[in-house]
């Protein structure tokens, strides 16, 4: 193999400097799809605990968003909490992690109901309906 059939090195293109109280976040798995990863979680067989799967669950509605009830999220005036069956496409702060209405409790169903969602993992975040700059707001704070 020639010279010019070698892979390029890459390393210097990132920056890897880092000053006294910076640092460093790295997305591995930044470019992979939702259904990215349920593929692998199967391909894989990694067990997942059950909270990743469809439950009855107390919820209410605000803005479009199924929450969780809690005393951490106050119910706003025309707000009723209501038994339903759900599960949360992503698992996170319960003030802000929406949930879905499914009856997925297998992986193949997940991976079946991933597939033909219409909204993607993130639209179900209420976080971003809060304001525009409200993940930006949060790492500011420290949350990540």
């Amino acid at each position: 193999m020639g010279p010019k059939h070698q892979r390029p090195e890459l390393w210097d293109l990132y920056n890897g400097r880092k000053q006294n109280g910076e640092h460093f976040r790295v997305f591995p798995l930044s470019n992979w799809t939702e259904l990215d990863v349920w593929a692998y979680i199967e391909r894989e067989q990694l067990p997942l605990p059950p909270l990743y799967f469809a439950h009855e669950r107390e919820v209410f509605l605000r803005h479009g968003t199924l929450l969780a009830a809690s005393p951490l999220l106050p119910l706003q005036p025309g707000e009723t909490v209501r038994r339903e069956r759900v599960r949360f496409r992503t698992v996170g702060d319960l003030t802000c992690t929406g949930a879905v209405r499914s009856v997925a409790s297998t992986l193949a169903e997940i991976i079946a109901e991933v597939a033909a969602a219409r909204q993607t993992e993130r639209g179900t975040r209420y976080d971003d309906r809060r304001s525009e700059t409200a993940m930006e707001d949060r790492k500011r704070q420290g949350y990540f």
